[in-house]
């Protein structure tokens, strides 16, 4: 493979990443997180809330609905994101979770809180305005 071949590959490959960063986005604005891009996250937004699920979670189900609506809720003002801890092991071991659903909250790029179980949507509402004033 000469420098060219290489040249093209890279470029379709970032084409590729660029856009599926774009199509990110899920239902309601909430973000997918995943472990190449939590950084990153965590720069560029102040106020956020990570759902940590994964599709065989019973309990997940009932939670993921209840984000969907909280990012519609507070759109602009905090920010989103799912995360599958069976796709990304590792960013859940980095942030010990060990049950889920797990809500977690950051704030300027620390995490501030937490809400482990499945919790109705007026008590992960309550927990958003006590960590975003």
């Amino acid at each position: 493979m000469d420098d060219t071949e290489l040249n093209d590959i890279r470029e379709k490959r970032m084409a590729a990443l660029k856009e599926k960063m774009e199509h990110q986005r899920v239902s309601g604005g909430v973000i997918v997180v995943d472990q190449m891009h939590i950084e990153e996250l965590l720069r560029n937004h102040p106020a956020l809330v990570i759902d940590f699920w994964a599709e065989w979670c019973g309990p997940c189900r009932r939670v993921g609905p209840v984000i969907d609506e909280l990012a519609q809720e507070f759109a602009g003002k905090v920010t989103f994101g799912k995360c599958n801890t069976d796709e990304n092991q590792q960013l859940s071991g980095q942030l010990n979770i060990s049950a889920i659903p797990n809500i977690v909250f950051f704030s300027n790029g620390r995490m501030v809180d937490r809400v482990i179980g499945a919790y109705p949507k007026e008590a992960i509402r309550e927990k958003i305005i006590r960590n975003f004033p």
